[in-house]
């Protein structure tokens, strides 16, 4: 629902109507890409464990940049084979994976994450939006996979992962991330800006009225991610337990409080409290609680609703025009920036009382104890510079890599008359 049908008429309403099906088009074959992707070895390198995870002589935990290919074609080929040390099951079916939940058949687990992993790189999308042309974008996304999403993910949520401080007891940085402030919204949104600056601004831009082709389209796409992602934040609990139930409420409370703050300020601001700035608050709101759902408060969901509501409206309506880049829908002000302050406002509140599996590292605990500093915001700082590394430095390696091969960009007159025309032979509207 996020992605197909959400995104796509999200982001398919706000270009311009020459430019909706490349849109779609690209949200559609994304989907497609990453699925053979996750299935062929995906999985293993985000969730699989490597060897340096349990020493087979000691047995002690420890930590590794990617997992393995275990999980390859979901366990059913020749590279299956069980690693000394190794508690987890091969095959990928319906017998669960004990490093992410006992109570959940590891097929089920390998299908929720997907979506994680398709959504990712179509946000990327709304940067670049109405002047890429198709064949390059593709290429992108498959190497950024690897790049990018793959070591990202891992490090963040594998169970031996270097920034997964709720499970992995020996990682280095004791960070957290409930549903993808870091790997999927900073990721993409930093993707996004790089790229777009990679590929220059639009044709006309400055000079031109960019205005959304349909509101509604956009309208009808922000209200099915909002109900989509309930599956992503409540689902990231992996149970329908107290967590999913409190991730839910901060989900609501967040998302509910900036849709109406974005159009409110920009009613004292501007004049008017538009469609597309209720849009834009509600997933704004979205982004921003991702990494914390599962570990505030509702008080604490409601302060990042204020948050979420301002600080991305600020930088969407002000910033942008200040520097001067052609961030075509917003995914750097909206995603980077709101994934930023998702994770910072994480490591200022979250909570043991409302998450226990905070207890269970005893590293954690003090980390989240306001007697002794409330000191996890120093270790999302970690995770947040080390996400922005990652994705500005492998965006560029690639972005450049393409631009001086095959090229990123259509023709001016491709451009001109639209990518609908250009890349597929068809038309959004026959009017």
């Amino acid at each position: 629902m996020m992605t197909l049908p959400g995104l796509a008429l999200f982001y398919g309403g706000l270009v311009r109507r020459k430019n909706v099906l490349s849109v779609c088009a690209q949200c559609f074959a994304i989907t497609g890409l990453v699925t053979i992707l996750w299935y062929l070895c995906g999985y293993g390198l985000v969730f699989g464990v490597n060897h340096g995870y349990c020493d087979p002589k000691t047995g002690a935990a420890g930590t590794s940049p990617l997992g393995d290919l275990q999980y390859a074609c979901m366990g059913f080929t020749s590279l299956n084979k069980t690693y000394t040390g190794d508690p987890q099951p091969q095959h990928v079916d319906s017998s669960p994976n004990g490093g992410y939940g006992y109570w959940m058949s590891q097929n089920v687990y390998f299908c929720f994450q997907l979506t994680f992993a398709i959504i990712t790189p179509a946000l990327i999308v709304g940067g670049i939006a109405e002047r890429m042309k198709f064949s390059a974008l593709t290429i992108f996304i498959g190497a950024w996979m690897f790049i990018v999403y793959f070591p990202l993910a891992h490090n963040v949520w594998g169970v031996d992962g270097y920034f997964n401080g709720v499970w992995n007891a020996a990682a280095p940085v004791k960070a957290m991330d409930f549903a993808g402030g870091t790997v999927v919204h900073m990721s993409s949104g930093w993707s996004g800006l790089t790229l777009a600056l990679i590929l220059g601004k639009r044709m006309g831009w400055g000079k031109t009225h960019f205005a959304p082709h349909s509101t509604v389209l956009t309208f009808i796409g922000a209200s099915l991610l909002w109900v989509g992602w309930y599956g992503f934040n409540a689902g990231s609990a992996c149970a329908a337990d107290v967590i999913a139930a409190n991730a839910f409420t901060t989900t609501t409370l967040a998302t509910a409080i900036a849709s109406f703050v974005w159009p409110t300020v920009e009613y004292f601001l501007k004049g008017k409290a538009t469609v597309v700035g209720f849009c834009s608050g509600a997933v704004a709101g979205l982004v921003v609680i991702t990494p914390a759902c599962g570990y505030v408060t509702p008080m604490g969901g409601a302060i990042i609703g204020v948050i979420a509501g301002t600080i991305p409206f600020i930088t969407t309506t002000y910033l942008k025009p200040l520097l001067g880049y052609d961030d075509a829908l917003d995914v750097f002000g909206v995603h980077a920036v709101g994934g930023m302050c998702g994770a910072l406002a994480t490591g200022f509140l979250a909570s043991d009382t409302i998450n226990s599996n905070l207890d269970t590292v005893p590293a954690m605990k003090d980390l989240c104890d306001w007697s002794k500093g409330h000191l996890l915001y120093v270790e999302q700082l970690k995770v947040i510079a080390f996400t922005i590394a990652i994705s500005v430095i492998g965006t560029a390696i690639i972005g450049f890599a393409l631009k001086y091969t095959l090229g990123l960009r259509p023709t001016p007159e491709q451009e001109e008359a639209g990518l609908d025309i250009s890349d597929h032979g068809e038309e959004g509207y026959i009017l």
